[in-house]
């Protein structure tokens, strides 16, 4: 009987053979997070800091995970999240772990920085596609970018709108990995320290397509952009304002998410401009160190808009609980990131298969076990959550006016 385990039980055991397959340069690319790695911490503390509280003696033998998200019926209550760095973790791992979300089920995202044409994952992978995209200092290129999804047939839009600059994520540098890849003293050792890497993903690249880029960048952008550490060579638009969501709710005429939300208010302005859904985040922890967990500022927005349109939550994922803890707190879905490419690095689409399988076994579990017939049965009175900061500073004998604390009436 063939053993689609992998040897892997749990993500962790994902994330470790990951770690001993991929140079030491790209795992932590995608493992770590930025400056000291505050939120990255926290992003996995703020889930052990709220517990489960069920209940007993409920039928629970018909249980389903399945959704309806923006209007689509799915198997599950998990998306792929855009992560540009999965064509690093295997050759053309976009298409693996696109075609394991297919098989699954749910949608996959395309980043706008991943290393296989959009045009290409459309054709090879099928299933339910998203595009994400980052804004240019060009808009009139972005918009471009943004017409070639609609031409490819993705259904929807992700624009990420917390890059205002790149992350500060120090070890990059000292690791030395460059995208376009590059070779340098740094890096040199490390790769031929992963002889398999070289061979399977490396080397494959260079005898085809060449060494790996951003391949959805047009040709005058691609062919202009020199290698720079990762994370760095990515173009950054520093000046966007909602205005230019306006006009993407214009010209794009399919599901538009906003990701990168950690602000209720900013939830209510995105709806304002037209989009059907956001994505509470804080970037996985690897862009602003010290962000808040969007577990924590989830049930602000889902109050906040959760009646006008799709909230959806990322960063931190790691188990089937959390999922149901943010499920319970009113998100729609959640989409998971690394979880997904560690799989993706230790076997391509069995390996995302694999990693999509392990939170599907866990959120049945956890169903089964808080007395929970289906995801439509899940709210806030299946948790007990942490003391919230109003609740502290109320405590305190003050209030939160505009920011700033002063005496509470009494």
């Amino acid at each position: 009987m063939k053993d689609n385990t992998l040897g892997a039980y749990n993500i962790a055991d994902l994330r470790e053979t990951a770690r001993r397959r991929l140079p030491k340069g790209i795992f932590e690319f995608v493992d770590r997070g930025s400056e000291d790695e505050v939120a990255l911490r926290n992003n996995r503390t703020a889930f052990e800091r709220i517990k489960l509280k069920p209940r007993t003696l409920v039928d629970v033998s018909a249980r389903s995970q399945e959704i309806t998200l923006f209007g689509h019926a799915q198997k599950m209550p998990i998306a792929i999240a855009p992560t540009g760095t999965a064509g690093l973790m295997y050759y053309q791992g976009e298409i693996e772990l696109a075609r394991a979300a297919a098989a699954a089920g749910i949608p996959f995202t395309l980043a706008t920085g991943s290393m296989t044409a959009m045009e290409t994952v459309a054709a090879q992978a099928g299933g339910r596609l998203w595009f994400q995209l980052y804004m240019w200092p060009d808009r009139s290129l972005s918009h471009r970018l943004v017409e070639r999804a609609k031409a490819a047939g993705y259904h929807a839009l992700v624009v990420t709108v917390d890059g205002a600059a790149s992350g500060n994520r120090e070890y990059n540098l000292r690791n030395g990995f460059t995208v376009p890849f590059s070779f340098t003293r740094r890096n040199v050792t490390d790769v031929l320290m992963h002889p398999g890497w070289m061979l399977a993903v490396l080397a494959r690249y260079v005898f085809t397509t060449g060494m790996p880029r951003y391949e959805n960048y047009p040709s005058e952008l691609r062919n202009k952009i020199t290698a720079r550490p990762m994370g760095k060579s990515m173009l950054r638009n520093d000046s966007l304002t909602w205005d230019d969501l306006r006009m993407l709710r214009k010209i794009w005429p399919h599901t538009l998410i906003v990701k990168g939300i950690l602000h209720p208010r900013d939830a209510i302005l995105a709806a304002d401009c037209g989009a059907d859904g956001v994505i509470v985040s804080n970037h996985g922890g690897r862009n602003l160190d010290s962000s808040m967990a969007p577990i924590d500022v989830l049930p602000e927005v889902v109050d906040a808009v959760g009646k006008r349109i799709t909230v959806i939550v990322d960063s931190g994922f790691r188990r089937g609980s959390d999922v149901v803890k943010a499920l319970a707190l009113g998100a729609k879905a959640v989409l998971t990131g690394r979880p997904t490419l560690y799989g993706t690095a230790v076997a391509g689409e069995a390996g995302a298969a694999r990693a999509i399988g392990i939170f599907r076994e866990e959120i049945d579990r956890v169903l089964a076990l808080l007395g929970c017939p289906s995801i439509a049965a899940l709210s806030r009175d299946c948790l007990v959550l942490p003391p919230t900061a109003d609740a502290a500073v109320g405590k305190a004998g003050l209030k939160l006016v505009d920011g700033a604390r002063v005496a509470a009436e009494h």
